[in-house]
């Protein structure tokens, strides 16, 4: 059996989804908070049990007879992520699991500026130490995060945001398929795995594309780090969440977010979905005027 967490999420349950393409319902399980907000897998014979980091016996009992865990990496940011995923690393080794598998983050590093790169990093050092096969997912940065990091360049026509350096933007629908295609696959994939799109762009790039895509001139604007920060916080966003943010254009300068690999594509046995894909979707255009 495969068990997933966080199935109830859009990664994870998209994930589910694909696996419901690839395998009997019933070798499929979900670990989630809320059982009811998984009952459209329930009713499709997924056996959905309740688990949590915060609750090990629950969790350890929701992993119960699986080979192959799916953890997904906590995304509050005022948690111990990192020990919230060793309570999901013990639970998986004490259920017998013979591989667990976590959604990681392309980047992964100790002395990363992006702090969740750090605890990912950590994370899966807990993965080499816990004696069972693994495999980390480091997933390219999702390309949804694009709608909030440029700004509201579609009324303004300029994106506003700090010096940034390359980043391969990959869409998070792709990389829940390629975990469905790992997960079941014949394949062994140990240890860190990156699944990117195939190009890393700067945010000089992004405004040159859609440029390209609304007809219109959309211009770069480089302010400051502090002047930035400054006037995110004059707009309403709490100063410690635009510090966090921050930390991301940092990485971003390091190169943190640069590499791209041929791995997503061979999975999913076609092209990454692009950052020119995401500007073309309606919810990052401006609306149109007749």
């Amino acid at each position: 059996m495969i068990v997933i967490t966080g199935a109830t999420g859009a990664l994870n349950g998209a994930t589910v989804e694909h696996l419901l393409k690839r395998l009997p319902a019933e070798q499929i399980g979900v670990s989630v908070r809320d059982t009811a907000k998984a009952q459209h897998f329930a009713d499709r014979g997924v056996r959905v049990r309740q688990g949590s980091y915060e609750d090990p016996a629950a969790l350890r009992h929701s992993f119960e007879g699986a080979e192959q865990v799916l953890l997904v990496s906590s995304n509050d940011p005022h948690a111990d992520a990192v020990a919230l995923h060793r309570v999901g690393i013990d639970a998986a080794v004490a259920a017998g699991a013979h591989r667990i598998l976590y959604t990681s983050h392309q980047g992964a590093g100790a002395d990363s500026p992006f702090h969740p790169a750090r605890d990912h990093a950590a994370t899966e050092q807990l993965l080499a130490d816990s004696g069972v096969a693994w495999t980390a997912l480091r997933n390219g940065f999702y390309a949804h995060s694009l709608g909030w990091l440029l700004g509201p360049w579609q009324e303004s026509g300029t994106i506003t945001a700090p010096v940034d350096g390359p980043v391969s933007w990959t869409d998070r629908a792709d990389a829940a398929e390629a975990a469905a295609v790992i997960l079941a696959g014949e394949r062994a994939y140990d240890g860190p795995v990156t699944l990117t799109a195939r190009q890393a762009v700067t945010f000089d790039d992004v405004a040159s594309l859609a440029s390209k895509i609304t007809g219109r001139d959309v211009e770069r604007a480089t302010p400051p780090d502090e002047e930035w920060i400054a006037d995110k916080v004059a707009a309403g966003t709490p100063e410690a969440m635009a510090r966090m943010t921050l930390t991301t254009f940092k990485a971003s300068r390091e190169g943190r977010f640069a590499g791209v690999d041929p791995l997503l594509t061979e999975l999913l046995g076609r092209e990454p979905r692009t950052v020119a894909d995401q500007l073309a979707g309606t919810s990052m255009l401006p609306e149109r005027r007749s």
